[in-house]
């Protein structure tokens, strides 16, 4: 993707369009990457290009750090033969030539260079130049889990390389969308989850579409969106984005730094800073990540690097600042293979990245999980949502889905993750102290023999949360245990006590009432003020439990405050579940569907005329959706949820006159 002079700047796009009209000469000595005669052409990049409709449904466009089947290069080569030896150790490199000949040619030269030959195939089609990832194709899954190549029209004038995504789409059997918008493939990066960034070269080479119809494209054939186009810091005409960044993760991105007497200095600060104050997919600012590259002789392109499965691989030049642009990968990339590539063949403008090209594992596994980052409220369970999507439609297996966890640098636990419906999957972190650190990954394997982890690498480098430290409230007793059908049918009681040197004010109590039906009985007016030394006493009923098999039924109490949240176990002996006959509340209500989207459907008992009450609660004890009915009779109630509700776990609490209910509910959006 980048360099071959790649797509004109805004003032190269312009130039092939206006400067030949002022009779100007391009100055094509300075613009290498164009040869005299392409200079001088008048090009129409949508000449043999066929626009098709988008993907449907919803899009997962590929990143770089997703897993790769393959590696595109081309013959006569861009790169030196060490690096394709090194690639073809752990994954196919092929090869692209002009002819059976030039395969030959290859073959021989990849023999006497110890490269492994059984990792190697070759592709057979004519191509001009060799920055394969400025015309190469970009993957996509599309809603039915069918993987397909986008196509774009190349901005440079040859035919043959713009003819190559199509070439491996049909060397691939798989669809080919074509997407109307001048573009390559050195100033785009995407990052799996729905976000993608360009220079505003994008706009200078589509000077007929606006920025809405631009984003509109790349919403619509990759899914992305935001569609992150920021001015170049770079200051070169290449306007290519892999020549100063690039995403490491959802949520970790590599910038380019020069010295602060280099007069783009602030430019780079500027783009930095608009990284580290915007959100990433993963809910929280982006991790920003500095490697110096002054573009001194010798060359310091060490943002054009490319990641291959475990492997990330850098061109360096044997500058001073090599081992230092290393070091920097090696901190930032815990697990993977660092590896420097020494060619004199880099430029700053144009190196390794530009001149390979990743093939999707259009099989793969892939997790789709939005982990939890940062500070959390202390919780005694924290629930792990992920997607679980095998695109070779093999099975998973039901018993190798797991999330693994520790805190505070203790050794990982596991937990089996649990089939909710669909490809949703859930497990619970437990028993985490507060002020702990909490590190975690997810595992899956599918009949097809894949193995995948979330996030990539895995356990070389986890997810992480930290868990806050709230001092206030205590509860006595520590926890609520039903023993005896009395202690249902009488309750039990709970002090909420703040034990802090100020008031709280407790905006909300959540009951969970999943495992088995209790409630609160006589819900407390809130918000409530608790003063400091004061208390709040509360006293916990049971409804007709569900039958289930075990010792002891565990679920939770939410105290939600300006401070935090607060939990308190509320548990029930097993012999209760089978031998309870309390009259009075009707059994846990059947919730439809669940995981719910758009619309949430509950049955409920109640007395005709009574008002039913429907709350929605986050798991952080937040109120999403409140809403009253007047009842008919036994009824159904139908909740539109609201757009603004995101993916997770919510706790749903029914209350009429008579009744008083409440469980989970998984929201997929």
């Amino acid at each position: 993707m980048k360099k071959r002079n790649l797509f004109l700047s805004l003032t190269i796009l312009l130039s092939l369009q206006t400067l030949f009209a002022q009779n100007q000469q391009p100055d094509y000595r300075k613009l290498h990457y164009l040869s005299k005669e392409e200079m001088e052409l008048k090009v129409d990049f949508s000449k043999d290009f066929i626009a098709t409709d988008p993907p449907e449904g919803t899009i997962y466009n590929v990143a770089e750090f997703d897993h790769m089947q393959a590696v595109l290069v081309r013959y006569p080569f861009g790169v030196p033969i060490e690096l394709i030896r090194e690639m073809a150790e752990n994954t196919t490199v092929t090869t692209i030539v002009a002819n059976a000949s030039q395969q030959q040619t290859v073959i021989n030269t990849y023999t006497s260079n110890n490269v492994n030959l059984s990792n190697c195939n070759f592709l057979l089609a004519p191509t001009d130049s060799y920055w394969v990832r400025d015309y190469g194709p970009w993957f996509v899954f599309d809603g039915n889990k069918q993987p397909g190549i986008v196509d774009f029209p190349y901005n440079r004038p040859r035919p043959n390389d713009n003819n190559i995504p199509a070439r491996v789409a049909a060397e691939l059997e798989i669809n080919l969308f074509g997407m109307n918008l001048i573009h390559t493939g050195g100033n785009y990066m995407c990052d799996g989850l729905g976000m993608a960034s360009s220079t505003d070269l994008v706009l200078d080479e589509n000077p007929t579409l606006t920025v809405t119809q631009v984003n509109g494209f790349v919403n619509d054939y990759l899914g992305n969106s935001p569609y992150m186009v920021l001015e170049d810091p770079l200051g070169e005409y290449i306007k290519h984005i892999d020549c100063w960044g690039k995403f490491l993760s959802p949520g970790k991105i590599l910038i380019g730094q020069v010295p602060e007497t280099d007069n783009r200095y602030q430019d780079y600060e500027n783009t930095a800073n608009y990284f580290a104050n915007t959100t990433s997919s993963w809910g929280i600012p982006y991790e920003v990540v500095r490697v110096f590259t002054p573009g001194t002789f010798p060359n310091t392109p060490y943002t054009n690097s490319i990641i291959l499965n475990k492997k990330v691989l850098v061109p360096i030049t044997g500058s001073q600042w090599d081992d230092e642009a290393l070091a920097v990968y090696e901190a930032a990339m815990p697990g993977y293979e660092i590896i420097g590539i020494m060619y004199d063949g880099w430029e700053n403008t144009d190196a390794l990245h530009c001149r390979a090209k990743g093939v999707a594992d259009i099989g793969m596994l892939r997790i789709h999980h939005i982990p939890l980052m940062g500070e959390m409220y202390y919780a005694d369970h924290y629930e792990i949502t992920a997607d679980l999507i095998a695109y070779s439609g093999e099975q998973i297996y039901q018993d190798s889905v797991f999330v693994y966890y520790r805190q505070d640098g203790g050794a990982f636990e596991q937990v089996l993750m649990q089939h909710v419906t669909g490809d949703t999957y859930t497990g619970t972190i437990e028993n985490i102290d507060q002020g702990a650190t909490v590190e975690y990954y997810l595992f899956a394997a599918d009949e097809s023999g894949r193995r995948s982890f979330c996030p990539y690498i895995g356990e070389p480098d986890p997810f992480e949360f930290h868990v806050a430290v709230l001092p206030g409230l205590t509860f006595h007793p520590d926890s609520v245990l039903f023993e005896t059908e009395e202690d249902m049918i009488m309750g039990l009681p709970l002090q909420v006590v703040n034990n802090s040197n100020g008031g709280i004010m407790i905006s909300s109590i959540t009951e969970m009432g999943d495992e088995f039906m209790w409630f609160v009985d006589q819900m407390p007016s809130l918000p409530l003020f608790l003063p400091s030394g004061d208390s709040l006493s509360l006293l916990i009923k049971c409804a007709i439990p569900v039958k289930y098999t075990g010792t002891l039924i565990t679920d939770s109490l939410f105290v939600s405050t300006g401070s935090g949240l607060f939990a308190v176990r509320i548990m029930i002996d097993s012999d209760l579940i089978s031998s309870s006959n309390i009259m009075g509340f009707s059994p846990k209500p059947m919730v439809y569907p669940n995981p719910a989207s758009v619309r949430l459907n509950l049955n409920f008992e109640t007395t005709p005329g009574d008002v039913v009450q429907v709350i929605l609660y986050r798991l952080s004890g937040e109120q999403e959706l409140n809403q009253s009915f007047i009842s008919v009779d036994s009824q159904e109630i139908s909740l539109l949820l609201p757009e603004t509700l995101g993916s997770g776990t919510y706790v749903y609490r029914v209350v009429s006159s008579t009744n008083t209910v409440a469980g989970k509910v998984f929201v997929i959006r």
